[in-house]
C-alpha cells in the first residue's frame, strides 16, 4: 500500500513535518510493508520557510531588521537553487514575536519586512515567494515601503528589476478595507478595539484612494489585498506582485500531482477542520488532487466541526484524533498529540485499507 501525507501544521502545536512523522509512525506499526510519501505542506503563513526548505534544498540567509515595534531583531529568508527566494513576512511584523499586551496595530509596522526585501533586491534577486500571514501589523504595507524607499533610494520603483517577479502565497481572499477589509475582519487578533478599527479602514482607504490616483489603476478590492494587514496591497499596488493560493504553490513546488497518481491513499489534515476547511484551505486543496486522480483522501484534525458537510464535499474518512473529554490545554501539548496521532492512525488502519 502507497500512502502520501500531505497536512498542514497543528496550529500552536505541531509543524507539519511532526505531524506527517506522527501518521508514519502509526502507519508503520499497523502495516510494517506500507510505502510512506511525506509532503510538508504550508498555506504561506507561520512554517511557509521551513516547509519549502524541506522540499528543496536552501541556503538561508540573515538580515538585521527590525520588528513590528521597530526594536532590532534578526530575521532570516531562504535562497533556492534556481535563485527563488522564499520569504515569510512574520519572521519582520509577525504576531509572534510580540507580548499579547504589546499588540497595537496603530503603532505596529511592517517596516521589517521592507528590509528584507530591500536585502534581497540589492543582493540581485529577481524571483520571490512570499508567504503572507501572521501579520501583528494593519498599516497597508506603508511601512514596508518606507524601508524600501530608505534602503534604495527616492526613486526606489525605478531600481526595481524590469524582470521582478513575486508570487504572493496566501489563502486570505479579504480586500483592504470594508466590512470584510483587513482592519474589520483581523483588527481584532491584533490588539484593535472598535475605535482602532474604525481609524484603520479609514486610513486604509484614504491611502488606496491617493495610490490610485497616482497610478491610475487600484489593486485595494483585488481578493488578498488584506493578508497580512493590507500588505497584500502593498505589494499588489506597488510591487506588481500576482496573489496564489499558499496550498497550491506549494503543493506544486513539491509535484504532488506526480507523487500521487500511483497511490493508494491520500492523508491530509490540519489542527481545526470545519466547513472553513473547504474554502482552499490545505486539505480543501489535497481533496481536488484526491478527487480528480481517483484516489481517497483522508482527513486527520485536532478538532472537527461541521462533518457532514466536509463528507458531503469527497472526504473519505474525517477522523478527530483527541477524545471527546480530552482538555484543549492538555490535546495542545505537543507529546499528546503526536501520541493520539499515531493511536487514532493504527485505530482507523484496517478501515483505510477498504477505502
Amino acid at each position: 500500500m502507497r500512502i502520501v501525507l500531505a497536512i498542514d501544521s497543528f496550529k500552536g502545536c505541531l509543524s507539519s513535518v511532526e505531524v506527517e512523522s506522527s501518521v508514519e509512525k502509526g502507519v508503520k506499526l499497523s502495516c510494517p510493508q506500507a510505502e510512506v510519501e511525506k509532503i510538508p505542506v504550508s498555506d504561506g503563513g507561520d512554517g511557509m520557510l521551513e516547509v519549502f526548505s524541506q522540499l528543496v534544498g536552501c541556503e538561508k540567509v540573515m538580515v538585521a531588521c527590525h520588528d513590528a515595534l521597530m526594536r532590532p531583531i534578526q530575521a532570516e529568508y531562504a535562497i533556492s537553487p534556481s535563485g527563488v527566494v522564499v520569504l515569510e513576512t512574520a519572521v519582520a511584523c509577525g504576531i509572534n514575536l510580540l507580548k499579547s499586551e504589546e499588540l497595537n496595530p496603530l503603532r505596529a509596522t511592517s517596516y521589517g519586512v521592507g528590509e528584507v526585501i530591500a536585502d534581497a533586491l540589492l543582493r540581485g534577486y529577481h524571483s520571490y515567494i512570499i508567504g503572507l500571514g501572521g501579520s501583528a501589523t494593519s498599516d497597508c504595507g506603508l511601512g514596508m515601503l518606507a524601508a524600501l524607499k530608505r534602503k534604495l533610494g527616492e526613486d526606489w520603483q525605478n531600481k526595481l528589476p524590469k524582470d521582478l517577479d513575486i508570487i504572493l502565497a496566501s489563502d486570505v481572499a479579504n480586500p483592504l478595507f470594508g466590512d470584510t477589509g483587513a482592519a474589520v475582519v483581523f483588527g481584532p487578533q491584533k490588539g484593535a478595539t472598535p475605535e482602532m478599527i474604525t481609524c484603520l479602514d479609514r486610513r486604509a482607504r484614504t491611502f488606496a484612494r491617493l495610490a490610485a490616483k497616482h497610478f491610475g489603476f487600484d489593486h485595494s478590492e483585488d481578493k488578498g489585498a488584506g493578508a497580512a494587514g493590507g500588505l497584500g496591497y502593498a505589494f499588489l499596488q506597488f510591487l506588481g506582485a500576482k496573489i496564489k493560493s499558499g496550498a497550491d504553490v506549494m503543493l506544486q513546488i513539491s509535484g504532488f500531482e506526480n507523487l500521487v497518481k500511483e497511490a493508494d491513499l491520500i492523508v491530509t489534515g490540519e489542527g481545526r477542520a470545519d466547513a472553513q476547511t473547504l474554502m482552499g484551505k490545505i486539505p480543501a486543496c489535497v481533496l481536488a488532487y484526491g478527487k480528480r486522480l481517483g484516489v481517497p483522501v483522508v482527513l486527520l484534525a485536532g478538532q472537527v466541526k461541521d462533518k457532514t458537510a466536509l463528507l458531503s464535499a469527497g472526504f473519505s474518512q474525517v477522523c478527530c484524533i483527541n477524545p471527546t473529554a480530552l482538555p484543549l490545554v492538555e490535546a495542545m501539548v505537543p507529546s499528546v498529540a503526536k501520541e493520539n496521532i499515531r493511536k487514532t492512525v493504527m485505530r482507523k488502519f484496517k478501515g483505510w485499507l477498504d477505502l
